[in-house]
């Protein structure tokens, strides 16, 4: 089944004169600044990166082979560094902060980074990663991003204010094509160890236009149209600058319309009703663990939300009973609206409409939306065929805000991205109107908390515990997330020798400790370990997944109904 957007095509880019305004608070330590001042600051940060060293820069360009790495929680200092490196067109690469030793291993090995920025207390960890033999990023191209000052380590701070004390002149823009690389950023795509995304210049302003036409579409049907007119929107930073998400609503597309964003280093619930009462937020962007975090949360009801005039959703299906219990917590015009969307696809591929909209009428009610301008899609069979109206199939895109592919990852862009089409791994049905609904996330890779998570990763740490402890494993999600939709990872394990003669106890205790310290907090089997004489698998070797989920779960309904 093939489908192309309803919405009309990408128009030229607006030209437009900004006002001054607040346009950025750091929670954590009160600065605020407007738009001309983080402007001014860009322009600083783009000289102290992208000058040449002989005029007292770091001489960081694309042409010279440089690859940045960024380190580092939310802060004022991770959007400038974000957006003078897209000034000067030298390429970063976006690092997770919950990144253990061995994950800052392979992200560094992979996106072969030739410098890295980090935050102060992430510090320790990089030093040790990078006594690994095969990670070729030496100590002294290590800077400091945000934080306390460290003895002998120069930081971006220090080099801004280099610049403004000596006076240097302004690096200018410089040029970049479609297909120059803007960053890198982390993904599991549908299966195996963590990849490295190709984002271009392109897609950003790709994904840019597809925002502005989405906007410019959905204002005359939107219930908060006057509300917006007479507040200055405030939203709340709290999800990740070094995920898509993050990355494109905190800093890429913040620009497109004057609000001002109040910035938390990462998510603490407590901390971000505090916020959203203090600062009076009328837009909130969310991911449905967080939202599923916020209606259960013991202080939301004595929480003031009068202000919040939208709620918007995204990285992961926002099942339709946790969106109303979202919406029933807010004043009657309010909207809570939801995405689907994947780094893959820079950011966002599919968006749910206002009733009216492009003469669809009111949109059915399970719908996660539908295609973004300028983006095809299919429905696609195992065979490759074509899917049928209302037929579950895998989700195929193709426009200009898919991803170039993997950053040297050849066998993984064949299965990926072939024939010019992005292979979510996702199952959708679509009906003939162009709705798209979700059916299952990809057959290997899960979503924790709007994050991926491939059980093939963790499967491979859990084989590589220096004890052999296992012959065989297979980690799939089952039930116990914090939605109905979320699934978190178990592990079934088949015990070596070196296991059964440690015991069963004694080695879930000690698989337990080491995918621990190897992967990071949301990557954890949460669902447990369980030691099974023989993995099940398809006469051609293939996994059989659901035989082990299905067990699990026949089992885990007996004890809740044995409880009730």
């Amino acid at each position: 089944m093939y489908i192309k957007s309803s919405y009309p095509p990408l128009p030229p880019l607006p030209e437009a004169e900004w006002p001054d305004f607040t346009i950025q608070v750091e929670e954590r330590t009160g600065r605020k600044r407007t738009y001309k001042e983080m402007v001014n600051q860009v322009g600083l940060g783009a000289t102290a990166l992208g000058a040449k060293v002989s005029d007292g820069g770091l001489g960081l360009s694309a042409d010279g082979g440089d690859i940045i790495g960024l380190l580092g929680d939310n802060s004022l200092d991770y959007i400038d560094i974000v957006l003078s490196l897209l000034r000067v067109t030298t390429p970063f690469a976006l690092i997770s902060t919950y990144s253990t030793r061995f994950e800052l291993v392979h992200a560094l090995k992979l996106t072969k980074a030739t410098r890295l920025f980090v935050d102060t207390k992430l510090l320790k960890n990089v030093l040790a990663a990078i006594e690994d033999p095969d990670v070729h990023l030496t100590a002294d191209k290590i800077y400091i991003l945000s934080g306390p000052p460290v003895k002998g380590r120069q930081s971006f701070g220090q080099m801004i204010e280099a610049v403004r004390r000596k006076k240097i002149p302004l690096e200018p823009v410089r040029p970049a094509s479609k297909d120059t690389l803007a960053y890198l950023v982390m993904s599991s795509g549908t299966s195996g160890l963590p990849k490295a995304v190709m984002i271009t210049h392109g897609n950003v302003i790709c994904s840019i236009y597809q925002t502005i036409v989405v906007g410019q579409v959905a204002e005359p049907f939107s219930s908060v149209k006057a509300a917006r007119k007479k507040i200055q929107p405030v939203t709340i930073c709290p999800l990740p600058m070094f995920h898509s998400y993050g990355l494109h609503v905190y800093i890429l597309r913040a620009t497109l319309a004057p609000v001002t964003y109040v910035i938390l280093e990462k998510w603490n619930t407590p901390q971000y009703l505090k916020a959203v009462v203090k600062y009076r937020a009328t837009h909130l962007t969310l991911v449905p663990s967080l939202v599923h975090a916020l209606v259960t949360h013991p202080d939301i009801k004595k929480t003031d939300l009068s202000s919040v005039i939208a709620v918007g959703s995204g990285a992961a299906y926002l099942p339709q009973e946790l969106a109303a219990r979202m919406g029933g917590l807010l004043e009657k015009d309010s909207e809570v609206s939801q995405g689907y969307g994947l780094s893959e696809g820079t950011i966002s591929a599919l968006t749910r409409p206002f009733d009216g909209m492009l003469g669809m009428g009111p949109p059915p009610p399970n719908t996660t939306g539908i295609l973004i301008p300028g983006l095809e899609g299919r429905i696609v069979r195992d065979d490759g065929t074509d899917a049928e109206p209302d037929e579950v199939g895998e989700l195929w895109l193709r426009g200009c805000n898919v991803a170039h592919g993997y950053w040297n990852n050849p066998e993984a862009n064949e299965k990926t991205f072939g024939d010019g089409w992005l292979r979510t791994g996702d199952q959708f049905h679509a009906d003939e109107k162009g709705y798209f609904f979700f059916a299952d996330r990809g057959k290997d890779t899960l979503k924790v908390s709007g994050s991926q998570v491939s059980p093939k990763e963790i499967e491979d740490v859990l084989f590589s515990h220096p004890e052999k402890l296992i012959s065989d494993v297979s980690v799939a999600g089952v039930s116990g997330g914090r939605t109905a939709d979320e699934k978190v990872p178990r592990a079934w394990i088949v015990l070596s020798s070196a296991g059964k003669k440690k015991g069963q106890s004694a080695t879930i205790k000690a698989l337990e400790e080491w995918h621990h310290e190897s992967l990071s907090r949301y990557k954890w089997l949460r669902g447990g370990i369980e030691v099974v004489k023989e993995i099940p698998k398809t006469p051609t070797g293939k996994t059989m997944r659901r035989v082990l989920q299905e067990k699990y779960e026949q089992q885990r309904a007996k004890k809740v109904k044995a409880k009730l």
